[in-house]
């Protein structure tokens, strides 16, 4: 038997779309607000779904305690109060938009999944946008 888990977490984080490349005029022209010096912050709601066989002896996909630890130890506490663009390497090399954040997210999960189990990931920047990334 095949079947879905989910858990949901928040935290919140600020960060800076900006583009060095670019010149002032066209960072403020793309990113409007999300371009300001002085950096903005959302309140992240995150969605972690897990898809695999159901264990029979536990009737478990995943302990969802397991899941939520991992999601406190490695997402929360990485991520929550931060500032994306100056705190965190994972963004050193890219824009913390929300699709390259959702991934940034998968990537730190995937390796501690039992193989053959499936991520998918949603993450919430604000309650009318978000952004997923994963297996399906």
């Amino acid at each position: 038997m095949i079947a879905t888990i989910c858990r949901k977490a928040h935290f919140n984080a600020a960060h800076r779309l900006h583009n060095p490349n670019w010149s002032d005029a066209k960072n403020k022209e793309v990113f409007g607000k999300c371009n300001s010096p002085s950096f903005h912050g959302h309140n992240f709601d995150l969605e972690v779904r897990v898809r695999g066989e159901v264990d029979p002896d536990t009737g478990f996909v995943m302990d969802l305690a397991v899941l939520g630890g991992l999601i406190h130890d490695e997402i929360e506490e990485r991520f929550d109060h931060k500032n994306l663009n100056e705190d965190c390497p994972e963004f050193s090399h890219g824009l913390p938009t929300t699709e390259y954040f959702v991934k940034v997210i998968y990537d730190i999960l995937k390796p501690k999944l039992t193989t053959g189990q499936l991520l998918h990931i949603t993450l919430h920047e604000t309650q009318k946008n978000s952004a997923e990334y994963g297996d399906w």
